[in-house]
């Protein structure tokens, strides 16, 4: 049994699988230690982002029909302790490498919420990456798919055996999918007749922190929620009890009427999309270790949405780069320094081209450990910049 950290190609795993020696990780030994009879059933989520979001969403709305539901896998209690205990279902994320690892797993409702390049450096390649992702899908399952990602439905269309596809979309949905209407999120796939019935399920004002994503992150926990038997009311209350984890697009302060927001476990270019689509006009923090991926088509797409942008981190040029490539009119500020002070310098430099209405996101792009411990390191350095800032403001004022 390997960590899933390690990638195939070490030698210890190497020389096992090539003298022929299974090699399975946590999460698919925990699949194995679950009761003959009374396992708590599966529903399960991977994704390249929102996958801890959608997990404790959907562990929210389990609770809120009554149910005992816990949050495992990639956050949260170990699966191995969870199938021991007497749970009614479990919520289970799982990553890319948890699923390379496991070979058996029959989730009740599987999801794929997006699939976008990352990890490459582990799988070797693009194809092995979605490869993985496909795994969480079994026979017997309910498929939910992101009918607004090529290539999560394209894993559930070719999916064997699947019980049923359900997809979810920020569109009008269509019989089969959740999505939205007006101001509401409802269901077309689950009520007694999906061609002229939509049940209401909740109003996106429900949806914290709000931002498309994190709409699309809510229509899928309630997708596997509603596969499971949860009435539409507990989806509302579900997410109204929902505590956003931090990191996560969260807002830190207003300071002179430019609102600063933390999303610094946006580690890759498609959750920076997702954050920086939410906002405008924006002065872009971002930096840190790009793992290889591009950023030309996130820059591109962003670019009219910028009112400046401060670079950190390792691989800044490469951004600043793009920046030149695609939004020659932006300002860019070049931060060179990685010592502990250095992201109050970002902060301040960043407060410099803000004007009141804009929006200072912390929305990196890449790695953190080029600066930092971790993402959360690097989003309590902000948290921390931004408090300060404010207290030199009321200062002044005084």
């Amino acid at each position: 049994m390997t960590s899933p950290g390690w990638r195939p190609d070490v030698p210890l795993l190497a020389a096992a699988a090539a003298a022929g020696i299974e090699i399975i990780g946590e999460v698919e030994l925990a699949w194995r230690l679950r009761p003959a009879e009374g396992a708590a059933p599966w529903l399960a989520i991977t994704g390249t982002d929102g996958k801890t979001t959608v997990v404790r969403m959907l562990a929210c709305m389990l609770a809120a029909a009554g149910l005992d539901a816990l949050a495992v896998g990639n956050v949260g209690t170990p699966i191995v302790e969870a199938v021991a205990a007497d749970h009614d279902v479990l919520a289970v994320e799982l990553s890319s490498y948890q699923l390379h690892w496991s070979s058996s797993l029959a989730p009740a409702a599987a999801a794929v919420l997006n699939v976008a390049p990352d990890h490459l450096d582990w799988h070797g390649s693009m194809d092995a990456y979605v490869e993985a992702k496909g795994k969480i899908y079994a026979p017997g399952c309910v498929a939910v798919h992101n009918a607004d990602d090529v290539t999560s439905t394209a894993l559930a269309e070719k999916a064997p055996g699947v019980e049923r596809r359900v997809g979810f979309t920020l569109r009008v949905p269509r019989p089969g999918e959740l999505g939205v209407v007006e101001e509401l999120l409802v269901d077309r796939a689950y009520t007694a007749d999906p061609a002229t019935e939509a049940a209401e399920l909740a109003a996106l004002q429900d949806v914290r922190p709000f931002a498309p994503h994190n709409v699309a992150n809510a229509l899928a926990a309630a997708a596997l929620a509603r596969a499971y038997g949860v009435p539409p009311e507990a989806i509302r209350d579900g997410l109204r009890a929902f505590v956003p984890d931090p990191h996560r697009i969260q807002h830190v302060a207003d300071v002179g009427g430019v609102a600063y927001v933390n999303d610094s476990k946006a580690t890759q270019p498609h959750a920076a999309a997702a954050s920086l689509a939410a906002y405008e006009p924006i002065v872009w923090i971002a930096g840190g270790l790009l793992k290889g991926l591009d950023v030309d088509d996130l820059v591109r797409s962003c670019a009219g949405r910028l009112r400046g942008a401060v670079l950190m981190g390792r691989d800044r040029r490469r951004i600043a780069e793009a920046l030149a490539r695609h939004a020659p009119d932006v300002p860019v500020v070049d931060v060179a320094d990685t010592d502990t002070g250095a992201m109050e310098r970002v902060v301040t430099e960043a407060a410099g081209l803000a004007r009141p209405g804009d929006t200072v996101l912390l929305a990196p792009v890449g790695a953190s450990f080029d600066m930092f411990a971790n993402y959360p390191a690097r989003g309590d350095a902000f948290i921390a910049a931004v408090e300060r800032l404010a207290a030199g403001r009321d200062g002044d004022a005084r």
